[in-house]
């Protein structure tokens, strides 16, 4: 930013508050203007852009005591008026705000001081010189504030329900709400929640580790598990308890001749989010018996021989030479 944007910029009417506004109204004022005209909240907008930076000039100005000072003593010498490097316009120039304090008008011996924005001695060297800085005091370039990364574990439970967590970020806690459904590795972006800066803070980009549930999984919306099932229930079909994350049961229903590997679905059972409900996806997994008693083998050996006439790997052979 520079000296002639100190000129040329009200910057009260930019953030719409009177100049005898104080700190708070300053901040209220700022923090509504800049939500509102933030890049993206308007993707696309170039005059939303513009005036975002605008608002961020502005607060950065008027919320340091220091510069709203030189700022109201610039703006009074200058009576807001337009500066300019030539001659006298129909406004009056920069020599005429600038003449008085120098005796007058003029220069000594009768000519009119003139200021160019040119090198050597210009515009910016003189409201240096005015406010003891080489530079301009104030007229730095206003910085948003960085973005942060940080880090944080957390149950399976807790990740598929959403939870508030506390964050050690710079020596300061920052509470974070994580959204239902985070998945492991999952990078949530918190806005405004990292290093503060000029033009308001930066973001902080969480990463989340999530622990491992010893049944359940997570897929998208939708929550997984395996169920074990007998082959008598499988073979003939059965009704059986599955169990839910909230601590709960259901009754799902097996279909006569179910193959290991199958998935049954279970509306609604799954994560809970603002926007969807996800299933409860139950893969079936038979069990063959490791021991059987004599009487379970007699009738294993039964039924294989009552279902002798059909070929399980029927077309396997044909179907590996394609």
């Amino acid at each position: 930013m520079t000296g002639q944007d100190w000129l040329e910029k009200d910057f009260y009417a930019v953030l719409g508050v009177p100049k005898d506004a104080d700190a708070a109204a300053l901040k209220k004022a700022y923090r509504k203007l800049a939500r509102e005209m933030h890049p993206d909240h308007n993707p696309g907008d170039a005059k939303a852009e513009a005036r975002f930076k605008d608002v961020g000039e502005a607060y950065a100005v008027l919320s340091d005591p220091e510069q709203r000072g030189q700022y109201d003593q610039l703006r009074a010498m200058a009576g807001g008026a337009r500066f300019t490097s030539g001659g006298r316009g129909a406004n009056g120039g920069f020599e005429d705000v600038f003449g008085g304090m120098f005796g007058g008008g003029g220069a000594p011996g009768g000519g009119r001081v003139r200021y160019s924005q040119g090198g050597g001695g210009g515009f910016e060297d003189l409201l240096g010189g005015l406010f003891g800085n080489g530079g301009g005091a104030g007229f730095q370039r206003a910085q948003a504030g960085a973005d942060l990364s940080a880090s944080v574990t957390m149950p399976f439970r807790q990740a598929v329900e959403g939870s508030q967590v506390s964050l050690n970020v710079e020596g300061r806690t920052v509470n974070a709400r994580i959204p239902a459904g985070v998945r492991d590795g999952q990078k949530i972006r918190l806005r405004g929640k990292g290093r503060p800066g000029d033009l308001g803070p930066g973001d902080l980009v969480v990463t989340v580790n999530v622990t491992p549930h010893p049944v359940f999984s997570l897929d998208g919306d939708n929550l997984r598990l395996t169920v074990p099932v007998a082959f008598d229930e499988a073979a003939l079909g059965a009704t059986i308890e599955v169990p839910t994350l909230d601590g709960g049961k259901v009754r799902v229903k097996v279909p006569e001749g179910t193959p290991s590997g199958r998935v049954l679905r279970v509306k609604g059972k799954g994560v809970v989010t603002s926007k969807s409900t996800g299933d409860l996806l139950v893969t079936v997994q038979v069990v063959v018996p490791q021991r059987l008693s004599h009487a379970a083998r007699e009738a294993v050996q039964a039924f294989g021989i009552a279902t002798s006439g059909e070929d399980v790997r029927a077309g396997l052979l044909d179907a590996a030479r394609k």
